[in-house]
């Protein structure tokens, strides 16, 4: 969130009911507490007996319903990620947007939303600009849109000044040099900007939650089980 300015302020800005509560790199917060539950519970998986799926009792994804619509006619109605196209008429055709769409023997129909509220509008409008630079800029090898797609985030923007933007960037090229090959003259120009660099940074505190550790996630994925069973419990009663 651009907006959280100054340190002190952050911590108002915290959802703690939300699994990626709001907080300074919340989302790898949660990559990494996810990835080490895996590798410690998927051997378990491993011993459990195969899952049965039937028409009966298919899976929450969205796939069979799409495939079943597509096949036998009958109408899905999900949310699908399409070429906007006119559909929100206030953000550009070329972007996509995430809309409620159906399924059937005609395909994907997507109906018209209209209009966004103004303000919605505004802070997607400013994320289209951002992505529509750094695909410019990925498929022409072009560093100065690069900058400008990074000098354009909002989020970067509220932290870090130009000259920090561009050494981010720099770094950034260097470190994905072998997966970056249009960049090639600019990332060996990088290279020179950056040992040559005398740029003093000013690192900017944010505010992360400390990772679970695997035995906290146990207890409270045990917790949230007992929860759910004597909720289940009580509804067989009712």
């Amino acid at each position: 969130m651009w907006y959280r300015k100054r340190p002190e302020e952050m911590e108002k800005w915290i959802n703690y009911s939300s699994w990626s509560q709001g907080e300074t790199a919340g989302y790898l917060r949660a990559c990494k507490e996810s990835r080490n539950w895996f590798e410690t519970d998927f051997p378990n998986w491993l011993k459990e007996a195969p899952k049965n799926y039937t028409p009966e009792n298919r899976s929450s994804e969205h796939g069979s319903y799409i495939i079943e619509g597509l096949e036998t006619g009958r109408r899905y109605r999900g949310h699908f990620n399409v070429i906007n196209n006119g559909t929100i008429t206030n953000l550009p055709d070329e972007c996509v947007v995430e809309v409620p769409c159906y399924v059937d023997y005609n395909g994907v129909s997507v109906p018209k939303v209209g209009d966004l509220p103004i303000g919605c509008a505004a802070v997607c409008s400013q994320s289209v600009w951002v992505q529509k630079l750094a695909v410019e800029a990925a498929v022409a090898g072009d560093i100065k849109l690069l900058y400008q797609a990074a000098m354009m985030d909002p989020l970067t923007g509220a932290v870090c000044i130009p000259d920090e933007i561009k050494m981010m960037v720099d770094e950034m090229l260097v470190a994905g040099e072998q997966w970056l090959p249009q960049y090639k003259k600019e990332i060996a120009n990088a290279k020179k900007r950056l040992k040559a660099s005398k740029l003093e940074l000013h690192p900017v505190k944010g505010f992360t939650l400390r990772t679970k550790t695997v035995e906290e996630m146990a207890t409270e994925k045990c917790k949230y089980r007992k929860l759910a069973s004597a909720a289940a419990k009580e509804n067989i009663k009712l």
